[in-house]
């Protein structure tokens, strides 16, 4: 996949409106009762970069980022103000926020994730786009040093240590993180007037697979 390893500005983005998307096939029966299925085991992010530009400026800003991934074709990093840490926005990065699994003894690496609770059930997401400098990673209740007990990539979110956690020790990490996501048109439609009007351009951005 192309992707440029490079963050939308996130002074643009704290603006944004977005969240997570889901796709749900729903079928209602002659009986009135539904039967529904997901073929997605991931959701997927929207946003309107449009919305968090604030002046000319502003545009002038996005048109060069977009111009910079050629519209759609290349993928970036995108700060979401409102999901970008392993732990809740206002709590610092702790390496007890997200548990990944345990030691076997022999396998070293774990693929960062965040687990989203919600009385008896659950979704774990997959973290492939960690912030540098921001990873701390703890086996049980001690605390390992990077580049000593273990690295990160921050282009895939795999965790290796350098040497194997011990079986039956739970493997823990905090950190913070990107969504990977790309333009989701090909153009950019900015009006002087409407702008100074109050009317802001779509600039509609979707998560990406990587």
């Amino acid at each position: 996949m192309d992707f440029h390893e490079i963050r939308f500005p996130a002074a643009l983005s704290l603006g944004a409106a977005g969240g997570p998307q889901r796709r749900t096939d729903v079928v209602t029966l002659a009986n009135g009762f539904e039967e529904r299925n997901t073929p997605w085991a991931h959701s997927r992010r929207v946003y309107d970069a449009g919305v968090g530009m604030q002046s000319l400026d502003d545009v002038q800003t996005v048109i060069a980022f977009f111009e910079a991934r050629f519209g759609q074709m290349y993928a970036f990093r995108w700060k979401d103000w409102s999901d970008f840490k392993s732990g809740v926005p206002s709590a610092k990065v702790s390496f007890a926020d997200q548990s990944l699994g345990f030691g076997d003894g022999t396998q070293t690496q774990y693929q960062l994730s965040k687990t989203y609770v919600s009385g008896e059930h659950s979704y774990t997401r997959p973290i492939k786009k960690p912030v540098l400098g921001t990873v701390a990673v703890g086996i049980e209740q001690d605390e390992q040093q990077e580049g000593v007990d273990f690295e990160v990539n921050a282009t895939t979110g795999v965790l290796t240590f350098f040497h194997p956690p011990d079986p039956a020790t739970r493997v823990l990490a905090g950190f913070e993180f990107d969504v990977p996501v790309r333009f989701d048109s090909d153009r950019i439609l900015t009006s002087v007037a409407s702008f100074h009007a109050g009317q802001v351009p779509d600039v509609p951005i979707i998560e990406v697979r990587v």
